[in-house]
């Protein structure tokens, strides 16, 4: 048995006898002891230092667009014809049998896309008139119709879209990128996160969480007011020689406690303190966006000071410029129920399609003008879609959809996926996939498969097995990539 071995034996009976006083709870001592935490000097001084893909990658970063509570499809990109046609006609009951739905009750009618549709672009690819931008680069898109999932609920379709699991405890994407590419930023953490909106999404931090996985990978929250991150300033009587100084010390403190203990999280911790001293000065940098020309802001529609999904979009591509690994952004208010005005499809919708179509089609404009879009794969869309048929919880005339796990549509860019793009059908109504399905599970493996990695073989064993992104599911749509 080789010294490293031999290493990893004496750690683990150290931490064994110190664990076992305290319950076999506290015992698990296989994913501690993952043998990447203790591949060689890199990793020991920097758990995230860049690591070899599994093979050649068509993508290095990726911004992923999370529209939170879930945009109907069937009024942004799925247009329905038949469906317009049978409007206010009672579904179908065969459609409808041994079905559960979130709110709709007894037998509803079917309901046509209040919105029209234009076929964009050389590839001819059909956009909502409420997404007037996007329709601009239809072109550059890969359009998926045939999405489909296994949860109707917010935070379960949620928390099975960013960790593979539909509960708690699971690492999200970003983490299980980071901890299987590294970082190419030396003074920015390699998972970020950013929110807008009226709320924060239904899955909570669980969704950018780190899970098992060592915590260094777990996405840092970018904050639209005050400090960009908590605590990121010095307290009053600490200046920057202090600060190092403290650093210094406790980092001799963790080495000798790694020493005595072999815990590898104490690495996590050391890389963390480091991280957050250099941020001190990388991050207001960063989201000073001020220095950026006034054609620049004017196209993401911000401006210094302003906060929302289009500035974060700007940030975005900073942070991807710097090499940034994974950009999270959320913007919840899509749960076009119709209960309201504010959730009608009509109008609700409108709103918050004019909140982010501009933004999010600047940021494909401007990654493309700068030579980053083929190395960022850009992703956009919900975690369900929504129903063919009116909701009418309230009987008042408003006009929304309930949530339907079954078919939904989402849209990637750049980062190896073919341009012009429309991939899957669903049926005349717009009720089940009928061409090339996508399970939610598919697309992780594709979006792992695009940055270099086979999503079979990143794996972290934890609590006597090994562990992936995809759970047991997933294959690779290669129809998707160029």
């Amino acid at each position: 048995m080789n010294l490293r071995h031999e290493a990893l034996k004496l750690v683990t009976r150290r931490q064994f006898f110190r664990d076992c006083s305290t319950g076999l709870g506290t015992i698990a001592l296989a994913s501690m002891l993952n043998e990447k935490v203790f591949a060689g000097p890199a990793s020991a001084t920097n758990p995230l230092a860049p690591k070899q893909p599994h093979f050649a990658p068509r993508a290095k970063n990726i911004i992923f667009m999370h529209m939170a509570g879930a945009p109907s499809q069937l009024d942004l990109f799925d247009y329905k014809p038949k469906l317009v046609e049978l409007n206010n006609q009672p579904v179908p009951e065969s459609f409808i049998k041994g079905e559960r739905f979130a709110f709709i009750k007894g037998v509803p009618k079917l309901l046509g896309t209040p919105h029209t549709f234009q076929k964009h672009g050389q590839s001819d690819i059909e956009i909502s008139s409420a997404l007037p931008h996007l329709a601009t680069i239809a072109d550059d898109l890969c359009v998926i119709r045939s999405m489909h999932t296994d949860q109707f609920n917010h935070a379960p379709a949620q928390l099975l879209t960013h960790t593979g699991f539909p509960r708690l405890g699971r690492p999200g994407m970003g983490a299980w990128l980071s901890y299987g590419l590294g970082s190419e930023a030396n003074d920015l953490p390699s998972f970020i996160v950013m929110m807008s909106g009226p709320n924060a999404p239904d899955g909570g931090a669980s969704l950018w969480g780190s899970g098992f996985l060592p915590t260094i990978h777990q996405g840092v929250t970018l904050r639209a007011k005050g400090d960009p991150v908590l605590f990121l300033s010095n307290p009053d009587g600490m200046d920057a020689a202090l600060r190092r100084q403290t650093l210094d010390t406790l980092e001799t403190l963790n080495r000798q406690h790694l020493g005595r203990v072999g815990d590898p999280e104490t690495l996590t911790r050391i890389a963390q303190y480091e991280m957050a001293y250099r941020m001190q000065t990388s991050m207001p940098e960063l989201v000073d966006i001020g220095n950026e020309p006034k054609h620049v802001l004017e196209m993401y529609g911000t401006e210094p000071g302003q906060s929302g999904f289009a500035t974060n979009c700007l940030l975005a591509r900073r942070l991807v410029e710097k090499g940034v690994r994974f950009v999270q952004l959320y913007h919840w208010g899509w749960d076009s129920h119709g209960d309201n005005k504010g959730n009608d499809l009509r109008y609700g919708m409108v709103d918050v399609c004019r909140a982010v179509d501009q933004p999010a089609t600047a940021l494909i404009k401007d990654l493309k003008a700068r030579g980053l879009l083929d190395d960022t794969l850009v992703i956009w869309g919900g975690e369900f879609g929504r129903t063919p048929m009116n909701e009418k919880r309230n009987h008042d005339g408003w006009l929304g959809r309930d949530h339907h796990p079954h078919a939904y549509t989402m849209w990637m860019a750049g980062g190896g996926v073919k341009p012009g793009l429309t991939w899957g059908a669903t049926d005349d109504i717009g009720y089940q996939v009928v061409e090339n399905p996508v399970h939610i599970y598919d697309l992780q493996a594709t979006i792992l498969y695009l940055m270099g990695l086979d999503h079979k073989r990143l794996t972290y064993r934890f609590q006597g097995r090994d562990y992936r992104l995809t759970d047991v599911h997933g294959e690779v749509v290669r129809g998707l990539v160029a």
